[in-house]
This record gives C-alpha cells, structure tokens and sequence, in this order.
C-alpha cells in the first residue's frame, strides 16, 4: 500500500498548523501593538515571510483570514438563518443576536482591527466590506419589516462593533443586546415625524 495518502494527510496538518499560527501571531501582535506589519509576524509565527504570503497571498488576504477567523469562532454562519425565518420581528431578534455573539467573541482584536482601520488602507478596505454586508443584510430586514427609508440605516448603525462595545462595557454583552433590541423595537412602533405641509 502506496503512503501516499498518510503523507498528503500529514503535509495538509502542517499547513493548517501553520496557517493557525501566522493567524494567532496576528492576532496577538494586533492587539499588544495595533499593528499588522508581515515581518513581525513571521518572526512572532517562526515562520518566513514568504511562508506567510504563500499562506494567505497578501497582507490583504491574511487580514481577511484573521476576520474570517473571528466569524467562525463568533458563529457567524447562523446569519443565514435570520432571512430564512417567516417571522420578520423573529428575524431582527436573531440578527441581533447573531451580530451581538459574533462582536463579543474577541472584543480585543476587533477594537483594534476598527480603529486601525481608519489608519491603515488594507485594514480599512477589509472592515468596510464586512461592514457593507451588514448594511445590507439590514436593509433586507427594513425592507422585510415595511419599516420604512430610516430604518435600515439605524438597524445597522445600532448593531455596529462601536455601539455593541460601548453599552457593553460594564456589563454582559447579552444585556447591550437587550438594550439594542429595545431601542429598535421602539424605533418600529414609534410613527415616523410628520412633515411639515408645503
């Protein structure tokens, strides 16, 4: 029998210890720094820059790696869920569940990674893209709900790391979610301002 196959088996092993070490040095230095320079990096992993871009590509790619990561780890993939449900209130509920679990898994490295973001290009375009599919997973609720033009701008400004991080910064995130439902709930009962007539 060819040992082939165990060999593959132990090579794919030693790419994905690799790949989890370039992340957890990533991530680390992010957050003892605020940085993500490639160099460091491989030093802190022990491993060669060129290892590191024949991992993830680019510093771009190891950054979208290292959000994919957290979405994983935040559980993430139950988002498809929330637009499955026939109930749109239910709906809501869970998107903000979902979000609140997802931002409070490593609320370390996402401050740092959303405050970097406004320094550094790389780090900017990978947060606005997943910011983009926030906003539009709330437009798709607004819209679901018949809630009208506001609302989806709230629902998104509302489930954002910043307003999440701050409510919670005293308490459990479960209650900042709590909270956040509560004002978006309001937010549908309470009739839009009437317009002043021409």
């Amino acid at each position: 029998m060819s040992p082939r196959p165990y060999e593959m088996g132990r090579r794919r092993e030693s790419v994905d210890d690799t790949r989890a070490r370039v992340l957890a040095a990533a991530r680390d230095l992010l957050v003892a720094k605020g940085a993500v320079a490639v160099d460091a990096i491989a030093r802190r992993a022990d491993v060669s820059r060129a290892t590191v871009y024949y991992q993830f590509g680019t510093k771009i790619g190891l950054l979208e790696a290292l959000c994919d990561d957290l979405a994983e780890r935040g559980r993430m993939e139950r988002l498809a869920e929330t637009f499955g449900l026939p109930d749109a209130r239910a709906s809501l509920r869970l998107f903000v569940e979902v979000i609140a679990d997802f931002w409070a898994v490593d609320r370390d490295c996402t401050r740092r990674l959303r405050g970097l973001a406004a320094l550094d290009p790389d780090v900017g375009q990978v947060i606005a893209a997943r910011d983009d599919r926030r906003r539009a997973g709330a437009t798709v609720l607004a819209t679901r709900l018949d809630a009208g033009p506001d609302f989806g701008p709230i629902l998104y400004t509302l489930t954002s790391f910043e307003v999440f991080d701050s409510l919670a910064a005293d308490r459990p995130i479960s209650e900042a979610a709590a909270g956040i439902q509560g004002l978006l709930d309001a937010a549908l009962t309470t009739p839009p301002p009437r317009q002043p007539a021409g």
